[in-house]
């Protein structure tokens, strides 16, 4: 019973310490805080949230593209991938050549989809006058590029 106790009075002494530091804390930041502002160096920035006294200048939302999210996606896609990976790796001796077989076949399916992706085009970032003209129109093009163009010095037949 006398461990129950110790332990007992263990938390309770800490539990103790913590509202003391809570309290002095909460003190130190009442007396030295910034409370008046009709004092000389007030400054109207300093109510603004998450400034810390700096004027904030223009929109805080910056526009991203898609690809960049996009791109983002499908690191986190492999990351995770990874770590399945990693989980693999812990047990390889357990697992033997079926488990080896098994991660092979994964890796296989992942290099797929990348390759996959990489073809799609959705790891480019560029500006490719291809991803700007969609897929119908893209098809247009190239069927329009293919197509045998007619010479001037040729005459038309209805």
């Amino acid at each position: 019973m006398t461990g129950d106790s110790e332990n007992l009075a263990a938390l309770v002494i800490y539990f103790l310490v913590v509202l003391g530091l809570v309290a002095l804390i909460l003190l130190i930041s009442h007396f030295l805080g910034h409370r008046r502002q009709d004092a000389k160096d007030y400054h109207p920035a300093l109510n603004e949230p998450f400034e810390s006294g700096v004027v904030s200048v223009g929109d805080a939302r910056l526009r991203f593209s898609a690809p960049f999210f996009l791109v983002a996606i499908f690191f986190v896609i492999f990351d995770l991938e990874v770590v399945f990976l990693f989980a693999w790796v812990i047990g390889f001796e357990e697992s033997g050549m079926p488990g080896f077989i098994e991660a092979l076949v994964f890796i296989l399916i992942l290099l797929a989809g990348l390759a996959y992706l990489w073809k799609l085009g959705a790891l480019d970032w560029g500006q490719n006058p291809k991803r700007r003209l969609g897929r119908v129109a893209m098809l247009a093009a190239e069927k329009a590029a293919s197509a045998p163009t007619r010479d001037e010095n040729t005459p038309e037949t209805l």
